[in-house]
């Protein structure tokens, strides 16, 4: 083999190199590569998803204020039904004093 043919092997071999690269980068690039609406799809979806949260969120703070009015409602209706109760033994206690009283009249 002459020093011409072994430079001319060598240089087809790495054109042949070289080639089956770019070919293998562009199967790669190819089969890797997103589509604008794929791109586009995901920008929707994450969109909707931060929709969906900050609706959750408001939510969330609507029945967390819902329940602090309802508990809130909740305590006065039962500190108004102690104050009933109480009034309403007071007033037994007073209604069997006065029998009392005029059962001991009713006897003299």
């Amino acid at each position: 083999m002459t020093r011409i043919e072994f430079i001319l092997t060598t240089a087809v071999i790495l054109f042949v190199a070289f080639c089956m690269g770019w070919f293998a980068n562009w199967l790669v690039h190819r089969f890797t590569r997103v589509a604008q609406s794929d791109v586009d799809q995901l920008e929707r979806m994450s969109q909707e998803l931060h929709e969906a949260e900050e609706t959750r969120d408001q939510a969330i703070t609507y029945l967390q204020q819902r329940e602090a009015e309802l508990t809130n409602q909740l305590t006065q209706t039962e500190a108004e039904l102690r104050a009933a109760m109480d009034g309403l033994r007071d007033a037994r206690q007073e209604t069997e004093e006065l029998r009392a009283h005029v059962e001991r009249l009713g006897d003299i």
